[in-house]
Protein backbone atom coordinates (compact mmCIF):
# COMPACT_ATOMS: atom_id res chain seq x y z
CA UNK A 1 0.00 0.00 0.00
CA UNK A 2 1.12 3.44 -0.79
CA UNK A 3 1.13 5.86 2.04
CA UNK A 4 0.50 9.60 1.48
CA UNK A 5 0.97 11.55 4.56
CA UNK A 6 0.34 15.81 4.79
CA UNK A 7 1.96 17.64 7.43
CA UNK A 8 -0.54 21.08 7.03
CA UNK A 9 -2.39 23.87 8.78
CA UNK A 10 -5.74 22.64 7.10
CA UNK A 11 -6.24 19.15 7.31
CA UNK A 12 -9.79 19.14 6.84
CA UNK A 13 -9.32 21.25 3.67
CA UNK A 14 -7.07 18.23 2.17
CA UNK A 15 -9.10 14.90 3.33
CA UNK A 16 -12.38 16.43 2.06
CA UNK A 17 -11.16 16.76 -1.00
CA UNK A 18 -8.93 13.36 -1.23
CA UNK A 19 -11.45 11.51 0.48
CA UNK A 20 -13.79 11.67 -2.78
CA UNK A 21 -14.16 10.59 -6.14
CA UNK A 22 -11.38 7.91 -7.10
CA UNK A 23 -8.42 9.12 -4.62
CA UNK A 24 -11.12 7.99 -1.64
CA UNK A 25 -12.35 4.82 -3.51
CA UNK A 26 -8.75 3.97 -3.30
CA UNK A 27 -8.73 4.39 0.01
CA UNK A 28 -11.54 2.91 0.98
CA UNK A 29 -10.59 -0.39 -1.21
CA UNK A 30 -7.26 -0.48 0.79
CA UNK A 31 -4.99 0.39 -2.26
CA UNK A 32 -3.40 3.75 -0.48
CA UNK A 33 -3.63 5.33 2.35
CA UNK A 34 -3.79 9.24 2.65
CA UNK A 35 -3.64 10.93 5.75
CA UNK A 36 -2.85 14.77 7.42
CA UNK A 37 -1.33 16.06 10.21
CA UNK A 38 -2.49 19.42 11.68
CA UNK A 39 1.17 21.00 12.22
CA UNK A 40 -0.67 23.05 15.42
CA UNK A 41 -0.81 20.09 17.57
CA UNK A 42 2.76 20.20 17.60
CA UNK A 43 3.28 23.71 18.88
CA UNK A 44 4.29 24.39 22.37
CA UNK A 45 2.34 27.69 22.14
CA UNK A 46 -0.73 27.46 23.84
CA UNK A 47 -2.50 29.07 20.98
CA UNK A 48 -1.58 26.25 18.68
CA UNK A 49 0.65 29.35 16.83
CA UNK A 50 3.84 27.69 14.67
CA UNK A 51 4.80 31.57 12.94
CA UNK A 52 7.19 34.04 13.94
CA UNK A 53 9.20 37.07 12.81
CA UNK A 54 11.72 36.53 10.31
CA UNK A 55 15.16 37.35 11.51
CA UNK A 56 16.69 40.19 9.74
CA UNK A 57 13.32 42.02 9.40
CA UNK A 58 11.03 41.61 6.62
CA UNK A 59 7.09 41.69 5.88
CA UNK A 60 5.25 38.35 6.88
CA UNK A 61 5.87 35.40 9.47
CA UNK A 62 8.26 32.47 8.93
CA UNK A 63 6.59 28.96 9.86
CA UNK A 64 9.04 27.18 13.17
CA UNK A 65 11.03 25.03 13.18
CA UNK A 66 9.96 22.68 16.00
CA UNK A 67 6.49 21.93 15.32
CA UNK A 68 7.01 20.94 11.91
CA UNK A 69 10.00 18.82 12.65
CA UNK A 70 7.85 17.52 15.47
CA UNK A 71 4.88 16.51 13.19
CA UNK A 72 7.39 15.25 10.20
CA UNK A 73 8.53 13.00 12.80
CA UNK A 74 5.24 11.69 14.08
CA UNK A 75 4.15 10.79 10.63
CA UNK A 76 7.74 9.23 9.61
CA UNK A 77 7.64 6.52 12.48
CA UNK A 78 4.32 5.40 10.96
CA UNK A 79 6.05 4.17 7.77
CA UNK A 80 8.55 1.47 6.44
CA UNK A 81 10.97 1.44 3.84
CA UNK A 82 11.95 4.31 1.79
CA UNK A 83 10.09 7.97 2.42
CA UNK A 84 10.60 10.89 0.11
CA UNK A 85 9.31 14.01 1.79
CA UNK A 86 8.00 16.57 -0.85
CA UNK A 87 8.21 20.37 -0.04
CA UNK A 88 5.76 22.68 -2.31
CA UNK A 89 7.39 25.74 -3.70
CA UNK A 90 7.75 27.85 -6.68
CA UNK A 91 11.19 27.28 -6.00
CA UNK A 92 11.31 23.68 -6.98
CA UNK A 93 11.90 21.27 -9.67
CA UNK A 94 8.63 21.38 -11.65
CA UNK A 95 6.18 18.55 -11.40
CA UNK A 96 4.81 16.63 -14.56
CA UNK A 97 3.88 13.04 -15.78
CA UNK A 98 7.38 11.43 -15.26
CA UNK A 99 7.53 12.55 -11.79
CA UNK A 100 4.56 11.48 -10.76
CA UNK A 101 5.25 7.78 -12.25
CA UNK A 102 8.60 8.51 -10.02
CA UNK A 103 7.16 9.08 -7.49
CA UNK A 104 3.78 6.38 -8.00
CA UNK A 105 6.76 3.59 -6.87
CA UNK A 106 7.56 5.10 -3.80
CA UNK A 107 5.47 3.34 -0.75
CA UNK A 108 5.77 6.56 1.31
CA UNK A 109 5.55 10.16 1.00
CA UNK A 110 4.92 13.13 2.92
CA UNK A 111 3.80 16.46 1.66
CA UNK A 112 5.20 19.66 3.82
CA UNK A 113 2.54 22.37 3.31
CA UNK A 114 4.22 26.07 3.59
CA UNK A 115 2.50 29.18 4.75
CA UNK A 116 3.03 33.10 5.18
CA UNK A 117 6.74 33.57 4.01
CA UNK A 118 7.98 29.97 4.15
CA UNK A 119 9.29 27.39 6.53
CA UNK A 120 12.50 27.69 8.48
CA UNK A 121 15.27 26.62 6.37
CA UNK A 122 16.73 24.59 9.06
CA UNK A 123 13.82 22.26 9.06
CA UNK A 124 13.91 22.45 5.49
CA UNK A 125 17.89 21.12 5.30
CA UNK A 126 16.90 18.58 8.11
CA UNK A 127 13.73 16.73 6.72
CA UNK A 128 12.97 17.25 2.94
CA UNK A 129 14.20 15.12 -0.20
CA UNK A 130 12.48 17.17 -3.11
CA UNK A 131 11.67 20.68 -3.36
CA UNK A 132 8.67 20.52 -6.26
CA UNK A 133 6.38 23.20 -7.51
CA UNK A 134 3.26 22.99 -9.40
CA UNK A 135 3.94 25.91 -11.91
CA UNK A 136 5.47 29.55 -11.78
CA UNK A 137 3.29 31.61 -9.99
CA UNK A 138 2.21 31.52 -6.12
CA UNK A 139 -0.51 30.54 -4.23
CA UNK A 140 -1.20 31.00 -0.30
CA UNK A 141 -0.18 27.34 0.68
CA UNK A 142 0.90 23.96 -0.14
CA UNK A 143 -2.24 21.99 0.18
CA UNK A 144 -3.81 22.83 -3.46
CA UNK A 145 -0.53 21.88 -4.95
CA UNK A 146 -0.14 18.56 -2.38
CA UNK A 147 -3.62 17.18 -3.44
CA UNK A 148 -2.81 17.85 -7.13
CA UNK A 149 0.42 15.59 -7.38
CA UNK A 150 -1.53 12.66 -5.06
CA UNK A 151 -4.27 12.80 -7.39
CA UNK A 152 -1.35 12.35 -10.38
CA UNK A 153 0.97 9.91 -8.70
CA UNK A 154 -1.93 7.92 -7.25
CA UNK A 155 -3.31 7.47 -11.01
CA UNK A 156 -0.36 5.75 -11.63
CA UNK A 157 -0.50 2.91 -9.38
CA UNK A 158 -2.09 -0.39 -9.75
CA UNK A 159 -5.31 -0.79 -8.91
CA UNK A 160 -6.50 3.14 -8.34
CA UNK A 161 -8.08 3.54 -11.63
CA UNK A 162 -9.94 -0.08 -11.38
CA UNK A 163 -9.11 -0.57 -15.46
CA UNK A 164 -5.53 0.02 -15.51
CA UNK A 165 -4.93 0.51 -19.12
CA UNK A 166 -6.63 4.09 -18.68
CA UNK A 167 -3.76 5.33 -17.52
CA UNK A 168 -1.70 4.24 -20.47
CA UNK A 169 -3.65 6.02 -22.92
CA UNK A 170 -4.16 9.65 -21.89
CA UNK A 171 -2.40 12.53 -21.91
CA UNK A 172 1.00 12.58 -21.91
CA UNK A 173 1.51 9.06 -22.93
CA UNK A 174 4.53 8.30 -25.31
CA UNK A 175 4.54 12.33 -24.07
CA UNK A 176 2.02 13.11 -26.60
CA UNK A 177 -1.52 14.85 -25.67
CA UNK A 178 -4.58 12.49 -26.04
CA UNK A 179 -6.58 11.90 -28.94
CA UNK A 180 -9.96 13.40 -29.09
CA UNK A 181 -13.06 11.34 -27.25
CA UNK A 182 -16.58 10.57 -28.41
CA UNK A 183 -19.99 9.32 -27.01
CA UNK A 184 -23.45 9.25 -27.86
CA UNK A 185 -25.61 10.65 -29.74
CA UNK A 186 -23.77 9.81 -32.99
CA UNK A 187 -24.41 13.71 -33.99
CA UNK A 188 -24.64 16.73 -32.53
CA UNK A 189 -25.93 19.70 -33.43
CA UNK A 190 -25.36 18.59 -36.70
CA UNK A 191 -22.09 17.18 -36.33
CA UNK A 192 -21.04 13.82 -36.44
CA UNK A 193 -18.51 11.51 -34.75
CA UNK A 194 -15.64 10.70 -37.07
CA UNK A 195 -16.82 8.12 -39.45
CA UNK A 196 -13.59 6.10 -38.74
CA UNK A 197 -14.91 5.52 -34.91
CA UNK A 198 -17.86 3.67 -35.95
CA UNK A 199 -16.18 1.34 -38.57
CA UNK A 200 -15.37 -0.87 -35.79
CA UNK A 201 -11.99 -1.29 -37.35
CA UNK A 202 -9.42 -1.44 -34.37
CA UNK A 203 -6.25 -1.43 -36.37
CA UNK A 204 -7.97 1.91 -38.22
CA UNK A 205 -9.20 3.31 -35.31
CA UNK A 206 -5.71 2.92 -33.49
CA UNK A 207 -4.32 4.55 -36.82
CA UNK A 208 -6.39 7.50 -36.79
CA UNK A 209 -6.37 8.31 -32.40
CA UNK A 210 -2.32 7.79 -32.82
CA UNK A 211 -2.13 10.72 -35.94
CA UNK A 212 -4.58 13.07 -33.77
CA UNK A 213 -2.91 12.71 -30.94
CA UNK A 214 0.29 14.07 -33.12
CA UNK A 215 -1.14 16.34 -34.84
CA UNK A 216 -3.10 17.49 -31.34
CA UNK A 217 0.51 17.74 -29.59
CA UNK A 218 2.28 19.94 -32.64
CA UNK A 219 -1.08 22.51 -32.70
CA UNK A 220 -1.24 22.93 -28.68
CA UNK A 221 1.92 21.67 -27.13
CA UNK A 222 5.38 21.33 -29.48
CA UNK A 223 7.63 21.24 -26.79
CA UNK A 224 6.67 18.02 -26.04
CA UNK A 225 7.52 16.44 -29.02
CA UNK A 226 11.20 16.98 -28.63
CA UNK A 227 10.96 14.03 -26.08
CA UNK A 228 8.11 12.21 -27.50
CA UNK A 229 8.80 8.15 -28.49
CA UNK A 230 7.73 8.21 -31.93
CA UNK A 231 8.18 5.84 -34.92
CA UNK A 232 9.31 6.14 -38.16
CA UNK A 233 5.67 5.95 -39.43
CA UNK A 234 5.09 9.22 -36.81
CA UNK A 235 7.66 11.33 -37.92
CA UNK A 236 6.81 11.11 -41.75
CA UNK A 237 3.12 11.46 -40.45
CA UNK A 238 4.18 14.50 -38.66
CA UNK A 239 6.54 15.95 -41.44
CA UNK A 240 3.13 15.54 -43.52
CA UNK A 241 1.17 17.01 -41.37
CA UNK A 242 3.73 19.96 -40.97
CA UNK A 243 4.23 20.51 -44.54
CA UNK A 244 0.37 20.85 -45.00
CA UNK A 245 -0.12 23.48 -42.48
CA UNK A 246 2.95 25.04 -43.62
CA UNK A 247 0.80 25.32 -46.79
CA UNK A 248 -2.27 26.57 -45.38
CA UNK A 249 -0.91 28.95 -43.62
Amino acid sequence: MTKFHVLTLFPEMVLGCLNESITGRAVRNGIIDVKATNIRDFSENKHGHVDDYPYGGGAGMVMRPEPVYRAYRSAACEMEGEIRVIYLTPQGRLFNQKMAEELSKVPNLIFLCGHYEGVDERVLDRIVTDHVSVGDYVLTGGELPAMVMIDAISRKIPGVLGNDSSSEIETFYDNLLEYPQYTRPEVFEGESVPEVLLSGHHANIDKWRREKSLERTYDKRPELLADARLSEADRRYLERYIEEKQRQA
